[in-house]
């Protein structure tokens, strides 16, 4: 069930999960995650599963977003789930610092017609993020890229947020190390300090969520 994974959640629960979802397997998300499997091994995993590619759709097809923000692209997996969400007019800005890694995605975002939503934008994010419109409204954001920079994208974002529009980020249970002590690298101690920070703020409403890799929906007051 590599394409279904939630922290915590044994193959079996999974693989019952998985069985009893509907539609079920996609077969575009199947054969990029094959692609990329194929071209970086291991890196693979970076890439969202399907089940939390479907909740992306979702909530961007639910909140009525039509302006999107991604930051960290990697393959495209997350876009391709995001764009799917969109409007026809909508429009996903995606940022990542590689412009090799988002081309792997590209012919699947044209298999399922939607690369004509998606701006690819390469470069550090942090500084990226000031090229949009002055004054333009985000309705949705996804956040996963480096983890020390969260806080950074966070702030960036926050203030673009539309009323009514969702900030999602990933891989903040980070494998479950957040809450084992003994693990103290620069990722995990940057999620926690994420999580820590996200909760004590008055100006937005967060939940975390064991979907993946945990994540995080936010919303402003």
């Amino acid at each position: 069930m590599a394409d279904w994974r939630s922290v915590g959640a044994s193959d079996e629960v999974l693989a019952y999960a998985a069985a009893r979802s509907n539609p079920g397997p996609d077969p575009i998300a199947t054969a990029l995650a094959a692609a990329t499997r194929d071209k970086y091994g291991d890196l693979a995993g970076m890439n969202i599963g399907q089940d939390q590619g479907k909740l992306l759709q979702w909530l961007v097809d639910l909140t009525g977003a039509k302006t999107a923000v991604e930051v960290g692209t990697f393959t495209g997996m997350s876009a391709l789930w995001i764009a799917r969400g969109l409007p026809a007019d909508g429009t996903l800005h995606c940022f990542d610092i590689s412009a090799e890694y988002p081309e792997t995605g590209r012919p699947f975002w044209e298999q399922a017609g939607v690369a004509d939503r998606i701006e690819v934008h390469i470069g550090p994010a942090a500084e990226r993020l000031a090229d949009l419109p002055a004054g333009r409204t985000v309705d949705f954001a996804f956040i996963d890229a480096d983890k020390p920079g969260y806080a950074t994208y966070l702030e960036a974002l926050l203030p673009r947020i539309a009323e009514r529009g969702l900030v999602v980020v990933d891989n903040v249970l980070w494998h479950g190390a957040v809450v084992d002590e003994s693990v103290q690298d620069d990722n995990t101690l940057a999620i926690r300090a994420f999580n820590d920070m996200v909760a004590a703020r008055d100006d937005c409403d967060a939940v975390i969520l064991p979907v993946g890799d945990g994540i995080t929906l936010i919303r402003p007051r």
